[in-house]
Parts: structure tokens; sequence; C-alpha cells
């Protein structure tokens, strides 16, 4: 009797510092290794419109800083890159390490959906298991073409889906007090 067996290749952190800098964006996420081009014009537009609008709001409160591009370190076999990242002042006080990188949740991510879907699978799938298995507290999907946003809340142990909100409504959390945002104003 033959037997076969396929090995799946296990990345790592150390893989990555092997890569070219040469524009893309690479991500692991359960040892596998994600490779992405440079995001859309308008991609980058709503990533800068958000992160804009979560710090102002910082600015004002002085609850926290949100940051475009982060890197994640959760684990040597999970390291990703989010769009936007919010941190508390007291979280992010634990939260990096000596090279400026997060090594574990901040209390929310923001995705902005690239096109193909392979990309929306990872967002909508893989990071969404990812970021509640980790501890995320909220994380928003925003998806450009249908200018919308899905909101996951933390309840109990997982991200669950608590909102999809449109272009007419308002963005709010429990997480910022009294921020809010016209969704619109993301997608401008």
């Amino acid at each position: 009797m033959i037997q076969t067996t396929t090995e799946r290749v296990r990345w790592t952190s150390a893989d990555l510092e092997l890569l070219p800098d040469n524009g893309n964006r690479y991500e692991i996420i359960d040892g596998e290794l994600f490779v992405t081009r440079a995001p859309h014009w308008e991609h980058q537009r709503v990533c800068s419109n958000t992160c804009t609008e979560l710090n102002l709001w910082s600015r004002q409160t002085g609850l926290g800083k949100a940051a475009s591009g982060a890197g994640i370190i959760f684990t040597d076999a999970d390291n990703v890159i989010p769009d936007v990242v919010w941190a508390s002042n007291e979280r992010l006080a634990v939260l990096l390490d000596d090279a400026g990188h997060l090594t574990a949740a901040p209390e929310l991510v923001v995705e902005v959906l690239s096109s193909g879907e392979e990309n929306e699978r990872r967002d909508r799938e893989v990071k969404l298991k990812l970021y509640s298995s980790q501890g995320v507290r909220e994380y928003w999907i925003a998806d450009r073409l249908l200018q919308q946003i899905q909101v996951y809340r933390r309840e109990k142990a997982t991200l669950v889906l608590v909102a999809t909100l449109f272009a007419t409504d308002e963005l709010t959390s429990p997480l910022l007090p009294d921020f809010s945002c016209p969704v619109a104003r993301l997608f401008s």
C-alpha cells in the first residue's frame, strides 16, 4: 500500500524577513502566506478617511490612537497588517514591542475590502476568525463599492455581526464614547 501525504508549508514571521521589499503586502495567517499588491487608490482613501475620523475623535477625547497599516504579530504563524487599528492608551502601552509592532489585539480593527474573491474571503472569513480568536473587541469591514460597513462586536468569546450600515447611516461604537461619523464621509 502506498501512502502519499501532502504537507502544507507553514510560514513564520522569520520567513517574512527573507521576502523582497517590492511593494507587496505579506501576511501570515495560521502559517499560510497571503500576498497582495498595493491597494486601489479608493481603497487607500477609505483607509485614510477612517483613520482620520478615529484620530480626530481620539485627539478630542484623549482616549487612544488610530493608525493605518500597523503590523500585528499575534504569534509566529499569525502576522497581519490590518488597514486601520485603534487602541486605547491603556492597551497601547502593553501592545507595542521594541520594534514598534503590535503584539496582541487592539480593541478595534478595520479592513477595507480589496477586489477579488480571494481577498474578500480572507477579510470576511479568515481574518474575522483570527481577530475573533485573538480578542479583538470590534471589527469593521468596509465595502467601498457598496459603500457599507459591517460591524462585528465581541459577544462572549466571538465576534458576531451586529449591524450593516449604509451611506445614510451613522457609525457609532460602545468602544468609542460619543464617536459618531456619517458612513458616507468614510467613502467621500
